[in-house]
């Protein structure tokens, strides 16, 4: 195996020829033609500031598909005259990264430096990544990384610590309309669409500027003829998949939306984020226990019915299986995003939880106290005890806090939705409380 067979070739050698998909045709030249990252790029961008200070350091490109990640890195080497060199993390090991390393260090001894592109960072393991430290720390190579999840999660602190992250944004429609008009301007034609279907197009690429133009290739192959319209396309290409990973950072984030919508009462974004999990393939099941957590949790007493509805939804989802039982779930989400709103339930659990961490083994008050044995008796269990019941307002007002610990006060219901009530009626049982004390 060559080394440009292991490395890929330089990036100054690297030029569009007759023949390549459409997409490898249209890779930006400079990195003013890159469309959708002028925070980085821009006359003000971070990147572009890093290079006219001529200090480059290692760095992480965080961001999904088809953004740019990889023309970045070979414009970013052949801006500061870099050797470039690239790697996937999918097909490369140790011995793989070790022999960069020595190319790297005798390029570094006749007075090149060597920006490193590892494509896929977040798939080498944690010694992988550790072995890029050294070579970093020493100024043996220039690390640019290209990720499409979270750092904080996928890579290591040591690595992190040595690089900085710029965020790469899902392309917006003007810059996927750009992208277009780019193709139309390669292919010497216009895309035999409608203004509408053009539209379309944009929405099924979903900000990946790669499968745009891959999908304007499919349609400027097709037989001249009639103009296609939205169906027309649509029935031509197939819509690419949302981004969604059930067991990674897209999972979290949009159920995070969802329950923030809800605690919002944004009924309207609540039912966009549930559609949005459903259609990226998300159990309804992990849909439900969420949602039933957010009853007792965001509504709890200021609305009772909150909790069961969340329950009924799930039952009936576990009855009717899927599609039917997904509507069950997004009335429940309706119920909990409408219904008033108190936390006072969960901090006062919270706050429960804290008192008796710090309280230890405090015995309950001798009063409240079962005296099944004589034994018990003579000890005082039970002595004194009031039975509620048997008082002309159904309350004693007794203490039944440990000796001691003081009468703390958890929970706090808001004046909004039943809990109001509920309010009510603490105001009158602690009024009842100081006048028997």
């Amino acid at each position: 195996m060559s080394d440009d067979d292991l490395f890929g070739p330089p990036a100054e050698a690297v030029r569009p020829m007759a023949g390549q998909p459409l997409a490898e045709r249209l890779r930006p030249k400079t990195l003013a033609d890159i469309a959708g990252q002028d925070h980085l790029l821009g006359p003000e961008g971070s990147l572009t500031g890093m290079l006219n200070r001529h200090s480059l350091a290692s760095l992480i490109l965080w961001g999904p598909p088809g953004v740019g990640k990889t023309t970045i890195a070979r414009l970013l080497a052949a801006q500061a005259a870099l050797q470039f060199r690239q790697i996937s993390a999918v097909f490369s090991g140790v011995a793989d990264l070790k022999k960069v390393f020595e190319e790297a260090q005798r390029l570094r001894r006749g007075g090149r430096v060597t920006l490193l592109f590892v494509d896929e960072i977040h798939r080498f393991n944690r010694a992988q990544q550790d072995a890029f430290l050294p070579v970093v720390e020493a100024g043996t190579i220039v690390l640019v990384g290209a990720t499409t999840e979270n750092p904080s999660f996928a890579l290591n602190g040591a690595l992190l610590s040595r690089c900085q992250v710029f965020v790469l944004r899902r392309l917006d429609d003007s810059a996927m309309a750009l992208l277009l008009a780019r193709a139309e301007a390669e292919m010497a034609r216009t895309l035999p669409l409608t203004q509408g279907a053009r539209a379309t197009l944009r929405a099924m690429a979903d900000g990946d500027g790669r499968a745009l133009l891959n999908m304007a290739e499919q349609i400027f192959a097709l037989p001249a003829g009639a103009m296609l319209d939205e169906e027309a396309l649509t029935k031509t290409l197939s819509r690419r998949a949302a981004l969604y990973d059930r067991d990674r950072e897209e999972h979290y984030n949009l159920i995070s939306a969802l329950h923030k919508s809800m605690r919002g009462s944004d009924a309207d974004a609540a039912l966009y984020w549930l559609a949005r999990m459903l259609a990226g393939g998300e159990d309804p099941r992990y849909i439900a226990r969420r949602v039933v957590r957010f009853a007792a949790e965001d509504i709890g007493l200021a609305d009772p019915q909150a909790l069961p509805q969340a329950l009924a939804a799930w039952e009936a989802y576990e009855r009717l299986g899927s599609p039917e039982g997904e509507v069950c779930i997004a009335q429940a989400v309706l119920y909990l995003a409408t219904a008033p709103k108190s936390n006072a339930a969960y901090k006062a659990l919270g706050a429960a939880n804290r008192a008796a961490r710090e309280t230890g083994s405090l015995m309950p008050p001798a009063h409240i106290l079962n005296a099944p044995t004589k034994l018990m008796q003579t000890l005082g269990y039970g002595a004194g005890y009031e039975y509620d019941h048997e008082t002309e307002e159904g309350f004693s007002g007794q203490n039944y806090f440990p000796e001691g610990m003081g009468r703390p006060d958890f929970y706090r219901p808001v004046e909004r939705g039943f809990e109001r009530e509920i309010l009510r009626r603490l105001a009158y049982w602690a009024k009842l409380r100081e006048e028997k004390a």
